[in-house]
C-alpha cells in the first residue's frame, strides 16, 4: 500500500506552519542583526540590539564562541547557531512529513541527536579538545532538527486525539 502525502496548507495546520515562521524569522534576525548594528537608522539598530538582547536570554554569547558577520559577533553563539538553523529547517517537513511516534522511540531519536553536541561540549568541558565554531554549529544540528521534527510531530498527535 502506498502512503499518499497531501502538501496542501490545512487550518488544522495553520499553528504549525506559524511555529515553522517564526523560528525562520528568528534566524533571520540573527543573520541581519550584526549587519544592522551599524545601521544609521535608529529604529534599525535599535532593533538589532533587541534581537542581542533577546539572545543573550539563551546564550552565553561569547565572541569566542560565536560566528561573526560584518566585524560583529553574531547574537548567538555557534552551536546555538546550529539548533536554530535546523530547527527552522526541520519544521516545515515534519509538518508535510511525520508519522506519529512512539514515546520510546521520540526519546531514542532524540537521545541519538544529541550525541554530537554532548560530546564536543564534554570533550570541551574536559579540556580534552576544543572544537572550532564550524563543528560546534554541526554537531548542534542533528539535535535542533530531531527537537523540532519532535514537537511537530506531538503537537500532530495532540490535536488528532482532541
Amino acid at each position: 500500500m502506498r502512503r499518499r502525502f497531501s502538501f496542501e496548507l490545512r487550518a488544522s495546520n495553520l499553528g504549525l506552519w506559524a511555529l515553522g515562521l517564526g523560528i525562520g524569522l528568528w534566524v533571520l534576525a540573527l543573520l541581519v542583526a550584526p549587519i544592522a548594528l551599524d545601521s544609521s537608522h535608529r529604529a534599525v539598530s535599535s532593533c538589532a540590539a533587541a534581537v542581542y538582547a533577546a539572545g543573550s536570554t539563551v546564550c552565553h554569547q561569547r565572541p569566542e564562541r560565536s560566528f561573526h558577520i560584518a566585524g560583529h559577533k553574531m547574537p548567538v553563539c555557534a552551536r546555538c547557531t546550529g539548533l536554530y538553523v535546523s530547527a527552522a529547517a526541520a519544521v516545515p517537513l515534519a509538518v508535510l512529513l511525520a508519522a506519529p511516534l512512539t514515546a520510546r522511540r521520540a526519546r531514542l531519536i532524540l537521545l541519538v541527536a544529541a550525541l554530537p553536541t554532548a560530546l564536543t561540549w564534554g570533550l570541551e568541558y574536559a579540556g580534552v579538545m576544543p572544537f572550532s565554531n564550524a563543528a560546534r554549529a554541526l554537531a548542534a544540528l542533528p539535535l535542533g532538527f530531531a527537537a523540532a521534527w519532535l514537537v511537530v510531530t506531538q503537537c500532530r498527535i495532540e490535536r488528532s486525539n482532541a
